[in-house]
């Protein structure tokens, strides 16, 4: 019962999902290094995105009240869920780490978490994996807006001991090998680095469904500093300004296609599937509630659409 409470989805901002990866230092099989950043997707989903928190899974831990025209969003931590959805594909069925599901279409928007700890020159190795996951789901929802949110601990070459260790509790950067560095001691990345970036900017940027179904929509790439005093934080080195995976294009872009392909090329559905707007009082955003330090803005209520104007108030 523990485990399982631990497993649930809870309002996690990106630092702390950076942080637990970071000082994470047990069995990555276990999914426990990743899984706060499934939580914080989800829970951006709801909060900058728009997303009714009954639609994602993991489910995030908020309630919507409905106040005359206006949505107001409750944090509610009884209410968060774990687990994963699995989808349909077109050649298997794939568990997929954050999935926004519409009644009556099904999946429409998704994203893949990928936290990588170590092996840094092996990650052009699992590329086929990842094309292969992308095309999958595109087969049977060529419309699924789907997103690749990669995380790789910073971990530079001076810090590496180079020496293993079977001691699960030791500190991650004091058990490092040659394969586990990522970037040199002046803070460039290493050649497999380069390689597994400029791979994964040819995946991402599909934007109509007639496209190539083995891109993503949107990728990011992020890495996360190991340096005492850092350790946790998101890294400033790399990608640099002009990359296509920088996070902070990421989610806009998610949010751009949906509304493409599910609001603006369907006004027949609008109302199932307009994103929702929150009342600038909220509850839950009312002094952020209760997380702090949150690195996007919140989809407030404007009241300057008109996509209510036939519900009953």
């Amino acid at each position: 019962m523990a485990a399982e409470k631990a497993s649930v989805c809870r309002w996690t901002n990106q630092a702390q999902a950076f942080a637990a990866f970071a000082d994470f230092t047990g069995k990555t099989q276990s999914a426990n290094h990743i899984k706060p950043l499934h939580w914080y997707v989800a829970c951006r989903l709801v909060i900058e995105g728009g997303f009714h928190p009954d639609d994602i899974t993991p489910r995030p831990p908020f309630k919507v009240v409905r106040k005359g025209r206006q949505d107001h969003l409750i944090f509610d931590p009884s209410l968060g869920r774990g687990g994963e959805r699995t989808v349909l594909g077109g050649l298997k069925t794939k568990n997929v780490d954050v999935v926004v599901t519409r009644e009556g279409l099904g999946p429409v928007l998704a994203i893949s978490c990928k936290g990588v700890t170590k092996a840094f020159r092996n990650l052009t190795n699992r590329m086929e994996e990842t094309i292969g996951e992308c095309t999958n789901l595109h087969i049977t929802y060529p419309a699924l807006v789907l997103g690749f949110f990669v995380i790789i601990r910073a971990n530079r070459q001076a810090e590496a001991t180079l020496a293993g260790t079977d001691d699960v509790d030791a500190d991650p950067v004091d058990v490092l090998e040659k394969n586990d560095v990522a970037l040199s001691e002046g803070g460039e990345p290493i050649a497999g680095i380069l390689r597994f970036h400029n791979a994964l900017q040819e995946l991402t940027g599909r934007h109509g469904i007639r496209d190539d179904i083995s891109r993503y929509e949107s990728v990011a790439l992020s890495m996360v500093d190991m340096r005492a005093g850092l350790r946790g934080d998101a890294s400033t080195l790399y990608p640099n300004e002009h990359s296509r995976l920088r996070l902070e294009h990421f989610f806009d872009t998610l949010y751009l296609r949906y509304d493409e392909r599910y609001v603006l090329s369907a006004p027949d559905l609008k109302k199932v599937t307009r994103r929702l707007e929150w009342a600038s009082d909220s509850p839950a955003l009312e002094g952020l509630g209760a997380i702090e330090g949150l690195d996007y803005e919140a989809r407030t209520f404007a009241g300057l659409g008109d996509e209510d104007e036939d519900e009953p108030a």
